[in-house]
């Protein structure tokens, strides 16, 4: 079962506080999140079940969807007190600035997270038919439709980060979002 760690306080401005992701140190997700959370700052670490192969057994674990980011809701004037926490890189940025990441891309990942349904990090965004699920624990959602090995599954991504996760649906949720038109130029011709 997918699990996302508690979300415990509301930063004090919310209409100025957006989301952002924040580039961590390798396998120091879980730790940043903590202390993020023990300074009141609101982050969302979204993680999946993985079975590991240790020396003498299989073991399952908890990591992170998104390796080497945690995503925190924060004012940029005060991104400093975020900053100082143990771990964090720095917060992914465009050009100079803190690059803010939709409301609608970490409502999408957290829905998948919590819906129950099995996700795992995918590598890159594959090039794809834009659906929208009409049924199931996700429906209204939208990503890229890809078939792999017989089942259908879904991209969702956090396109600033240019990573994705996937999510296996069944094929009766899905719907085309856009249907691509013919060129008007082109005619069908039987023989």
């Amino acid at each position: 079962m997918s699990d996302t760690l508690a979300i415990f306080h509301m930063i004090s401005e919310p209409h100025l506080s957006q989301w952002y992701a924040l580039h961590v140190k390798s396998r120091h997700e879980k730790t940043v999140h903590a202390q993020l959370q023990a300074k009141e700052q609101e982050s969302f670490l979204p993680l999946f079940v993985a079975k590991n192969k240790w020396a003498d057994r299989w073991k399952t674990v908890l990591l992170p969807l998104f390796p080497g980011y945690v995503f925190c809701r924060f004012n940029p004037a005060g991104r400093h007190a975020v900053l100082a926490t143990s771990g964090i890189l720095d917060v992914v940025r465009s050009g100079s600035e803190p690059a803010a990441i939709e409301n609608a891309e970490i409502e999408a990942v957290q829905l998948v997270v919590n819906s129950g349904v099995p996700a795992e990090p995918y590598p890159q965004l594959v090039s794809g038919q834009r659906v929208m699920l009409t049924d199931g624990p996700l429906s209204g959602l939208t990503g890229t439709l890809t078939s792999i090995r017989n089942s259908v599954r879904l991209v969702v991504s956090v396109e600033l980060l240019c990573r994705s996760i996937l999510v296996e649906i069944d094929r009766d949720w899905v719907v085309p979002v856009d249907i691509p038109k013919p060129p008007a130029s082109r005619s069908l011709v039987s023989r």
